[in-house]
């Protein structure tokens, strides 16, 4: 009997998944043609740079659109660099210090380190900060972000980060995504819903809260991944 139902609940799904697939309609015209424009591409395409004064649809779509869909996913990122920690992390014992795993580098690597690391630094705030006008946002420019600091980890044996300025960071950048979603819900309108003036399109202050939670993506991301891969790179010593 449980595998009649299991069977049943498995073609029920199927069925629902198969005849959702197929009522999609791929490829059936390009912009412009009357059919594409009841799809849901084209009501992004056509609404975006009106409706939010955002040239990149994309992040329109991953911030606005489907905000509450980004927020689970930026949630999912933390579960799994909590996990992580939790795993790897060891108590300190008395006279026990955290050095990196990596040996010493050479000369030449913490020369060049010294150079592009504040270059990657303004790369990375630059790309989520300008998320909303040209490609890339808060997960790109964070992860930028994330490989300075990996650049300076493997460079010099003694780089070491605050745990608890990243967690800080990352607090904060949590919130004020939250924040923002629930201030939609608190003036009568819906979760990350725009309640900003949008301005005028390709102006850096416009797209309402878009760019403002495209930054904070990249600040959680950033401490994410930096806290991540500085614990995968230590170890403590007596």
């Amino acid at each position: 009997m449980k595998k009649l139902l299991v069977i049943l609940l498995l073609a029920v799904v199927g069925y629902s998944l198969a005849t959702a697939y197929f009522s999609i309609n791929f490829g059936e015209s390009r912009i412009g043609d009357v059919a594409e424009k009841n799809t849901v591409g084209a009501f992004y395409l056509s609404q975006t740079p009106g409706q939010l004064s955002v040239s990149n649809v994309v992040t329109a779509i991953v911030v606005n659109y489907r905000g509450f869909d980004t927020l689970g996913e930026v949630s999912v990122l933390f579960l799994a660099a909590m996990g992580l920690g939790s795993i790897l992390y060891m108590p300190k014992k008395k006279g026990e210090h955290t050095v990196a795993i990596l040996k010493p580098s050479s000369q030449l690597l913490q020369a060049g380190s010294k150079l592009i690391f504040p270059a990657i630094l303004v790369l990375g705030a630059y790309v989520f900060i300008h998320g909303h006008l040209t490609p890339g946002g808060g997960f790109q420019g964070g992860a930028i972000i994330a490989t300075g600091f990996l650049l300076m980890m493997m460079a010099y044996k003694d780089f070491t980060m605050s745990h608890t300025i990243l967690t800080w960071v990352e607090s904060l950048a949590g919130i004020t995504f939250a924040t923002i979603g629930i201030a939609g819900l608190a003036m009568g309108q819906t979760f990350l819903e725009n309640f900003l003036p949008i301005g005028n399109l390709n102006d850096l202050l416009s797209g309402g809260i878009i760019p403002i939670i495209y930054i904070a993506v990249g600040f959680k991301v950033a401490a994410e991944l930096s806290g991540v891969l500085e614990t995968l790179l230590s170890i403590k010593e007596n």
